[in-house]
């Protein structure tokens, strides 16, 4: 049985500080690629979301660390859920403690320089990995799907984890 990683909805004030980046993600899956860009921005009231193709929005995401709200442009590719999105990143933005604070029990987040690894017991689920500065690559084993994210030299906080 293939393990999926816990989806996160951690709240806007857990990550700890604001945020404001653009990223272009490039989606592999299946031996697809699909690309787009999003820009992310987090307060400590509200983490907003939005995702466009050839400059057109095609999502658009609001958490308040309650309530989500999604509108999806039609076309959405249903293999890629919105939330999914939005977790993923908090994979990569959020502190490791609060990420840790939110897996259900049997979850670890390890973390080292460059790297961060989400295990299931003794199995890695997720790996986050900064390629190289502003690359950051998230290999999903479970779902079997790989997402990179480029940003424009903004890096996670565990790129210095000594």
């Amino acid at each position: 049985m293939t393990q999926e990683a816990p989806r996160l909805r951690l709240s806007p004030a857990s990550l700890g500080r604001d945020l404001a980046v653009v990223q272009n993600m490039e989606v592999e899956i299946k031996g697809r690629t699909m690309s787009f860009d999003a820009a992310l921005e987090v307060d400590p009231t509200e983490v907003r979301l939005a995702v466009l193709q050839l400059g057109q929005t095609i999502a658009r995401l609001s958490w308040n660390g309650e309530q989500l709200s999604m509108v999806l442009a039609p076309g959405w590719p249903e293999r890629v859920p919105a939330e999914q999105v939005l977790s993923d990143l908090q994979y990569v933005w959020w502190p490791r403690v609060r990420i840790q604070a939110a897996l259900p029990p049997g979850w670890h987040l390890v973390e080292k320089p460059q790297v961060r690894e989400l295990l299931h017991g003794e199995r890695s689920v997720l790996r986050v990995s900064v390629l190289r500065a502003g690359v950051i690559e998230l290999q999903h084993r479970g779902p079997g799907y790989t997402l990179r994210v480029h940003t424009d030299g903004d890096q996670p906080d565990f790129v210095t984890t000594p």
